[in-house]
């Protein structure tokens, strides 16, 4: 990629913090800054404006919350989309609620322009969706397989496209989502402009610009150190057992203002939040299970001050806009780096100061070594408070105590208390005063200690800002780009096995990032778990000679495979009490792979990622396992659905038994 790094050099200079005059922004737009209220550009907006208008192809590096969506936001409404219908900009996200926020975002940017935004994403009527094409929207903020599907049926006309904006593009490609990346963009025009954004630029991400981008600049505004400015680092080395009662040990004694607890499964958060309400916490969870109208319910909470703690999965937390966290927490390491680095990113945004704190067992070492050959990011390690430390903090909860307490004084008391300063024996009469004044409560030290710390538990965080994360000025240490430095990704040990891809729909593609298809790798005998092995009787029975199996037909062959995968259904019953298994017309004589289904089911049938349950392929059709729940919804979204050029048929399946 013959790419061209910005210079320091166009780092703005100026001691005072920038201004929107500093880009050559027109009236309306500049009229839509100022109803929204923003007084200064982030670093991000300010470099990446003129390059935009300029019609040059652009690789930005830069963290989560420094203004991307304005970054990219404001040069399409203010020069390079014209007022005319039809499709001109195209806006790719990783999930509907990142497609959402970048078209609200959008519009309020071009509320004084005669220029429409609209979202495509999966779970959505797709009528109400065509209607606002057909009605010449210029821009379209959409997910991957929507769009695609969008621009199969001929619904999207993609002729006129000026601008297409990659946004989080490494996100996209963790989530598997390459194949249909590189589908879309070989489908739109070659002389298009192609706008690029990702907290990481790793290998994937190089590849696309290799493949679809003409001479791009890169922009790196995070550096190597990506996620690490304004954000400190820790992590407290923990044995693995009692995880949750550490984790309370360690909000005991750092008592962070409010915070993302991040797990890595659906179960744990909502043990995780259970964990903390037990001991008297404000917290609650999210995650792929809760419904719609309960996860904006406990968003609202979240951004009105009455929940501290918010214990959500990567996946649910997606999207959500809470700009006044103070820490973000780990509650375990994820399993793919990047995820850190999206997680950190929630805190220390715009221009504030967070705090990232992890706890490590002893096998995340080997990722906590990669986050810092890779990242270069050095946390601090910290042990589990000592009870010196524990003892501090009960002291410090007596103090808030007394402060709460003595909020008004007469002169008089305070004039003593001055004198008292300077008295030969200070500290055994304020003692004295203390063990009064406790001690009229009743209780014990032990008790006081416990009512000292609830009333500081219960102390609720402060409510978030209205939305002006976009306009805050960062440190200025971030305002100037550092020249980029290639990440060789390739070169490193690989973490862990490629997944089985009949086992396992959710890395079997993630993992490899879809790139499968410009790299391939020497293929792999498959690894079959020890639960999907058949009974040694059976296959015995089944066995037969080497040489006659050899001889077979491709009908014959076909036929044993299919009594083999009846017999595994009959004997297996792996459907999970909340789940019941669906029958699907799509199988790897279609050219099916579990990616593509599991992308089908979280694109159009609107899941999560983790609400996917196993995918049986098979040669004619597939079983696919869903939140029973759900599984109506999913019926009316996917059963007729045109899928390549042929409609499917989706039912419950005859037998819930076998998977």
């Amino acid at each position: 990629m013959n790419t061209t790094t910005v210079s320091s050099d166009a780092s703005p200079k100026e001691e005072a913090p920038p201004t929107f005059d500093m880009l050559d922004l027109t009236p309306p737009t500049r009229k839509a800054i100022a109803d929204i209220g923003w007084d200064t550009p982030t670093p991000v907006q300010l470099e990446t404006f003129a390059l935009a208008i300029a019609g040059e192809d652009l690789i930005v590096q830069s963290r989560t919350g420094t203004g991307k969506t304005a970054a990219f936001g404001l040069p399409l409404v203010d020069r390079l989309v014209t007022e005319e219908k039809g499709v001109q900009a195209l806006i790719l996200a990783p999930t509907r609620e990142l497609a959402l926020q970048s078209a609200r975002e959008i519009t309020r940017l071009g509320q004084h322009r005669n220029i429409s935004t609209t979202a495509v994403y999966g779970g959505a009527p797709i009528e109400k969706q065509v209607r606002e094409l057909d009605a010449g929207a210029q821009i379209v903020s959409g997910t991957p397989g929507r769009v695609l599907d969008h621009l199969r049926r001929g619904t999207l006309d993609a002729s006129g496209l000026k601008v297409l904006v990659l946004d989080e593009a490494d996100e996209m490609l963790s989530m598997g989502f390459a194949k249909e990346l590189h589908s879309i963009m070989e489908l739109l025009p070659q002389n298009r402009q192609t706008l690029l954004f990702s907290a990481t630029v790793d290998g994937p991400v190089q590849r696309v610009g290799e493949r679809h981008m003409t001479d791009p600049k890169i922009i790196e505004l995070s550096g190597d150190a990506v996620g690490a400015l304004g954000v400190t680092h820790h992590v407290f080395m923990i044995n693995g057992k009692g995880r949750a009662k550490d984790l309370v040990r360690v909000l005991e004694t750092e008592s962070p203002e409010s915070a993302i607890v991040f797990c890595n499964t659906k179960a744990e958060t909502e043990q995780v939040a259970a964990h903390l309400q037990s001991a008297g916490y404000s917290a609650d969870w999210l995650n792929g299970d809760l419904a719609q109208s309960d996860r904006e319910k406990v968003m609202g909470r979240t951004r009105e001050g009455k929940l501290r703690f918010l214990v959500a999965t990567d996946v649910a937390a997606r999207g959500i806009d809470v700009s006044h966290l103070t820490h973000v927490i780990n509650y375990a390491l994820p399993d793919h780096l990047e995820q850190y680095i999206h997680r950190t990113g929630r805190t220390g945004r715009a221009g504030r100061t967070g705090t990232a704190i992890s706890l490590v067992a002893p096998q995340e070492l080997g990722t906590l070594y990669y986050l810092r050959l890779q990242y270069k990011i050095f946390p601090i390690e910290r042990s589990l408070p000592s009870k010196g430390e524990e003892r501090t903090r009960h002291e410090m909860d007596r103090v808030e105590m007394l402060e709460e307490a003595f909020k008004t004084t007469s002169e008089l008391d305070v004039a003593v208390a001055r004198r008292l300063l300077t008295h030969g024996r200070v500290e055994e009469i304020v003692a004295g005063l203390l063990g009064s004044f406790f001690g009229t409560q009743g209780e014990s030290d032990k008790e006081v200690d416990e009512v000292a710390a609830a009333a500081r538990r219960e102390r609720a965080p402060r409510p978030a800002e209205e939305p002006k994360a976009e306009a805050k000025a960062e440190e200025k240490s971030e305002r100037r780009p550092r020249r980029a430095k290639r990440v060789k990704r390739e070169d490193e040990p690989r973490r862990g096995r490629d997944t089985v891809e009949e086992e396992r729909p959710d890395n079997a593609e993630a993992q490899s990032n879809g790139e499968s298809s410009e790299t391939p790798e020497r293929p792999r005998r498959p690894r079959r778990e020890e639960s999907d092995r058949e009974p040694r009787r059976a296959r015995d029975e089944d066995r037969e000679p080497r040489r006659a199996r050899r001889d077979e037909s491709d009908e014959e062959r076909d036929a044993r495979r299919a009594r083999r995968d009846e017999r595994r259904d009959e004997e297996r019953d792996d459907v999970g009490e909340d789940e019941t298994k669906l029958y699907v017309s799509l199988g790897r004589k279609d050219g099916a792979r579990v990616g593509e289904i599991n992308r089908l089911f979280i694109e159009e049938a609107g899941l999560e990622r983790e609400e996917v349950g196993r995918i049986r392929l098979r040669d004619k059709h597939s079983f696919v396992c869903v939140p029973t729940a759900k599984h109506e919804d999913i019926i009316e979204a996917l059963d007729g659905f045109e899928h390549d050029g042929r409609e499917l048929k989706v039912e419950v399946a005859k037998s819930q038994g076998s998977s």
